[in-house]
């Protein structure tokens, strides 16, 4: 029999050597030319570091030959052995010591943490190193003022057309429509991210990598412009920051003014206008500078300060602790005192962007049966997560800065209390969303997708049916639930998705509806009263239950 023999552990990767320390192989110094700038550090492609002029100096110094007091020699000034020792412990800390390591890898799968996971699909430096004669073309100012008129213009057509972006945003749009808005807010923010780059290759930087990402639960691209802070001048990188959001409110603006020139009765003019509402949208939400966006970027880079959001929000924690638990704090930003106050916008707007996004889609996540049900229970477990990593962070800080244990489980305690009570407390409506469809001889049903769960269907509850706009949903009429028999059907995606026409390719359970008046869309949304229910059982009404066979 043979031996078995056990795979090799892979090598445990050698600790730098601190007597006679070398810098990394991987590592790139960057001397800014101007006094009074930071020096910046950059380890393999988009790992960048900004420290003083001193310790950039050292670091150029570390070939492996002298020890702490030759390297204390050949710096002079104040350096001393010890300093010398100290700063090479911290270049240690920060892996920019040679240890025998691989360089850092980009992987093309990478996890952004709160919620956001980045897919890396092109390296767009070279391409956009060709296009540099174009990317100067488009920075003259002439180009600048037109393009910004777009921009502007656009805003006025809307404000003009508000009638009939008003019916578009209530109506369905015909597949080819609505598939022309999805396609033209999607290309518009691929060319936001390639504007980031363009912008950076302009000012001599090199984009790394670009890629799609979900960002809080939405999809979007991206493009790593970290090489970025290689530059010395603030409002350089506030140029990269805006660039994306500046070109895609040109093709808003664009897309509004081209309203005028197609059929103003026809769908297309609903289309554009919809899509240049929806892309002034994204613009407005990238501009928002509480989370990790342009607007936030463009802050940090005008501030001049790395980690701008990081620190606001540790100061705001210290404040809450020190307010609730007592103890001794150090701020990070003790000479900003808008700092609080932004930190704790910080921490609560990325709750508010995932509940709003969930608030948003419930209807359309109810609708999809078990599948939707699942999405949504995933988005609430996440908020209730960073719910409570947020208390349990905020608790150790307060542990770790010498708050009393007794004053910390009480405050705990009371809120912990607050919470149930607002849970028992608080009373909601629920609703359980499906869709309706009106059959050749008159005859109202509502639609359940197959396989979605039946327990909210009562017999005699009240159904609102409204018309199943993109963005407004309008009341048509009311009914009620006549059985709870159902019938396998097909019935076409608009009685469940915001678009109009289609086969019936669509498996459903139709349940018999008497209505009060007959409703004037053939298809489109049923709203079905399920009670008045405490917080925890609201929740589990209307996103648990449908879970259920």
């Amino acid at each position: 029999m043979p031996a078995l023999t056990l795979p090799k552990p892979a090598p445990a990767p050698a600790a730098p050597d601190l007597d006679h320390p070398r810098a990394s192989p991987f590592v790139a110094v960057h001397e800014p030319s101007e006094p009074d700038v930071p020096w910046v550090v950059q380890r393999g492609e988009s790992q960048h570091f900004r420290i003083g002029a001193d310790l950039g100096r050292l670091l150029r110094s570390l070939d492996g030959t002298r020890d702490r007091h030759g390297l204390a020699e050949e710096m002079g000034g104040s350096w001393t052995p010890e300093s010398v020792d100290v700063a090479v412990h911290a270049l240690a800390d920060r892996h920019l010591l040679d240890d025998g390591t691989e360089p850092p890898r980009t992987h093309r799968i990478k996890l952004v943490p709160p919620l956001t996971v980045q897919f890396t699909l092109l390296k767009p430096d070279r391409l956009l190193e060709r296009a540099r004669p174009v990317i100067r073309l488009l920075a003259h100012r002439s180009v600048s003022v037109l393009t910004a008129a777009i921009a502007l213009a656009g805003l006025l057509a809307l404000a003009v057309s508000s009638a009939q972006l008003g019916e578009a945003v209530s109506n369905p749009l015909p597949m080819n429509a609505y598939l022309a808005v999805m396609l033209g807010v999607i290309g518009t923010t691929a060319v936001h991210e390639f504007a980031h780059g363009a912008v950076l290759t302009h000012h001599g930087g090199r984009p790394t990598r670009m890629g799609f990402m979900l960002f809080y639960m939405s999809p979007a691209f991206f493009c790593d412009v970290s090489d970025g802070w290689r530059l010395e001048q603030p409002r350089q990188r506030v140029q990269i920051a805006l660039a994306g959001v500046y070109v895609q409110a040109v093709a808003a603006g664009a897309a509004a003014l081209a309203s005028f020139f197609v059929d103003p009765a026809g769908d297309w003019r609903g289309a554009l206008l919809v899509m240049s509402l929806a892309i002034y949208l994204t613009c407005v939400v990238n501009l928002l500078p509480l989370v990790k966006l342009d607007g936030y970027i463009a802050l940090m880079s005008h501030l001049d300060i790395s980690h701008l959001r990081e620190k606001a929000m540790t100061d705001a924690l210290t404040t809450i602790s020190r307010i609730a638990f007592g103890g001794r704090y150090r701020r990070q930003l003790p000479d900003r005192p808008w700092a609080v106050p932004y930190g704790l916008a910080c921490l609560v707007f990325p709750l508010y962007l995932v509940g709003t996004a969930l608030t948003l889609w419930s209807g359309m996540l109810q609708r999809l049966g078990a599948t939707g049900a699942v999405m949504f229970g995933a988005g609430l477990c996440y908020l209730l997560w960073r719910l409570g990593k947020g208390f349990y962070k905020l608790g150790v800080t307060a542990y770790l800065s010498g708050a009393r244990p007794v004053r910390v489980i009480g405050v705990s305690a009371a809120a912990a209390t607050l919470v149930g009570a607002a849970f028992t407390g608080i009373h909601l409506p629920a609703t359980y969303s499906a869709g309706y469809t009106v059959a050749a001889d008159g005859r109202v049903d509502l639609v359940v997708p197959e396989g979605a769960g039946n327990r909210l269907l009562e017999k005699d509850a009240t159904v609102q049916l409204r018309r199943n706009g993109l963005l407004a949903r309008p009341p048509l009429t009311t009914g009620r639930l006549v059985s709870e028999t159902s019938v396998p059907q097909n019935v076409p995606l608009s009685a469940l998705v915001p678009i109009s026409g289609g086969s019936d390719i669509l498996p459903v359970r139709a349940y018999p509806l008497e209505v009060a008046a007959a409703p004037s869309e053939k298809t489109g949304i049923a709203e079905i009263d399920a009670g008045t229910h405490p917080l925890w059982k609201w929740l589990a009404v209307s996103y648990l239950t449908p879970l259920l066979p």
